[in-house]
């Protein structure tokens, strides 16, 4: 293993003291290998987060350490694991790679990359992420859960997480939070932290370098071991974002799940204007789920908070409202009426 390899985000819970080389051959990747590749061409994404989330800027010649895996950002790259190792693209600045299918109008052409090799073991064996995940933690009971879902990307679900947090540490409570689906990059999990969660963790600690294209039971896996982390830390209330929206293919299956709303106590809505809110509560709704408020990108235009009020029924919270501690308190018993309801 050279020092100039630079390794991403994706692989931070992977020790370098792992890693013996790089397997010789043309081997199939699978999601959440680690592979060595050499930056062939600057594209999209000029930097790379590192495991303690610095940006490094990349140059052609470089050679990085990053994990095979999907993406699905409608924003961004759609992308899908290779069936080889020929060259693909830097799909994800915490370090994914991946071949691009689709890409928004407004994104430059992906960064490409050549892999070198799959990274081995000691033992001769590909090193995955799978393998180097949180295990499920012995706990009496779970926290109070909220978790926070939207209509899309940036409609501000991380934002709400986060103010959310805020209130609930304002009013004296132990909160731990949680991103359980998405692409691994370490800027929302450290916006937790920022808010004041004492425990935060993200999908990637559960062995998953991208949630796309994962099915049902996968993503329970995923759920139950960040919340099982949760309560064993001591969390009194966790508060965890599920990526992307409700018409996303992975976010449906597991928000519309009987499971997962055994594992909810309370759901936030984030949007970004009023139809989007309204057509949200309804899938939530007719799915039996606990919807508390709403908030999101909207709440910064007041003709669309009262739009949104008059046409859910709804509170609709400010981020600023959130990050009080009788507000964000207020939730929980909110919450509590709802599922004796």
């Amino acid at each position: 293993m050279s020092n100039d390899w630079k390794f991403a985000y994706t692989t931070r819970r992977v020790s370098r003291r792992r890693v013996a080389g790089v397997m010789a051959g043309d081997h199939a990747p699978r999601a959440g290998d680690l592979v060595l590749a050499e930056v062939l061409e600057i594209g999209q994404h000029a930097r790379l987060e590192g495991p303690d989330s610095r940006r490094a800027s990349l140059f052609a010649g470089d050679q990085i350490v990053v994990c095979y895996g999907n993406r699905y950002a409608p924003d961004q790259f759609e992308g899908h694991v290779p069936a080889d190792l020929s060259e693909c693209d830097l799909v994800a600045a915490g370090g994914v790679a991946a071949r691009v299918t689709a890409c928004h109008r407004r994104m430059d052409p992906p960064t490409r990359i050549a892999p070198v090799g799959l990274l081995h073991d000691h033992a001769g064996q590909r090193i995955n992420l799978r393998d180097h995940g949180l295990t499920p933690a012995p706990h009496a009971g779970r926290p109070t859960t909220i978790a926070v879902v939207g209509t899309s990307m940036n409609s501000g679900k991380t934002t709400t997480t986060a103010h959310l947090v805020r209130g609930l540490r304002a009013a004296g409570l132990r909160v731990g939070a949680a991103k359980v689906t998405g692409t691994g990059a370490g800027g929302d999990a450290w916006l937790m932290r920022d808010a004041g969660a004492e425990v935060v963790y993200d999908f990637t600690d559960a062995g998953v370098a991208s949630t796309s294209l994962l099915d049902l039971p996968a993503l329970h896996g995923i759920v139950d071991t960040l919340l099982g982390n949760l309560a064993a830390a001591g969390a009194e209330v966790a508060v965890f974002e599920v990526a992307d929206g409700l018409l996303q293919a992975e976010t449906a299956a597991l928000v519309g799940s009987p499971r997962f709303a055994q594992a909810v106590d309370g759901m936030l809505f984030a949007a970004g204007e009023a139809m989007g809110a309204a057509a949200g509560v309804s899938w939530l709704r007719e799915r039996g789920l606990p919807v508390l408020a709403i908030s999101g990108v909207l709440t910064s235009a007041p003709l669309a908070v009262r739009e949104t009020a008059a046409a859910t029924g709804m509170p609709v919270l400010t981020y600023d409202e959130l990050a009080t501690g009788a507000v964000a308190e207020s939730l929980i018993p909110r919450a509590q009426a709802l599922l004796a309801a």
